[in-house]
């Protein structure tokens, strides 16, 4: 620890001569603003980022980690066209968009997630489960969806969310 005080005593040395040092402008430096760039000696640098890496812990001790796997459910709103949509389906995607909206907007207002899946939802398989989709990895599914789904906090509700399979809206459940 000694020779830390020591180095960056030194260092401060340095720093302080050549602040003293006289600039072929007069011998006076002109302010430092906003617009003008700072020009730390390379010393000052080093020393203030030794004396930082020692005062503040690493961004790894205060990373918090990215789970691997999550559990969420969804409410799927599909169009014509879409991937894996019934054909019994026949709204267009503007519809779709508008009907995905509608059931956020009821969600945001207090409605019951599982209820807004048994009115909204057209994924007949997670309508009987109420949405749920179970522990899954975030490659298991569409990108757009994987990464709606991992940014949420538990119990959060995403936005509305477009992929290949229609709008969904996503809760997080573990």
């Amino acid at each position: 620890m000694s020779s830390q005080i020591v180095i960056v005593a030194s260092l401060l040395g340095l720093l302080a001569s050549a602040c003293d040092a006289p600039s072929s402008g007069g011998g006076v430096s002109p302010p430092l603003t906003d617009a003008t760039p700072s020009a730390a000696p390379p010393a000052a640098s080093a020393s203030a980022a030794a004396s930082s890496s020692a005062a503040a812990p690493s961004a790894s001790a205060t990373h918090i980690p990215v789970p691997d796997t999550i559990v969420a459910q969804h409410i799927l709103v599909g169009y014509k066209g879409a991937q894996r949509i019934a054909r019994t389906v026949t709204r267009n995607r503007l519809d779709a968009k508008a009907r995905a909206a509608e059931a956020l907007a009821k969600l945001r207002g207090g409605a019951e997630f599982e209820d807004m899946v048994k009115e909204y939802s057209d994924d007949p398989g997670s309508v009987d489960r109420l949405g749920l989709l179970g522990k899954f990895h975030r490659a298991d599914l569409d990108p757009a969806f994987s990464k709606s789904a991992f940014a949420l906090q538990v119990e959060q509700i995403s936005d509305v969310v477009e992929t290949p399979f229609g709008f969904h809206i996503i809760k997080r459940t573990q």
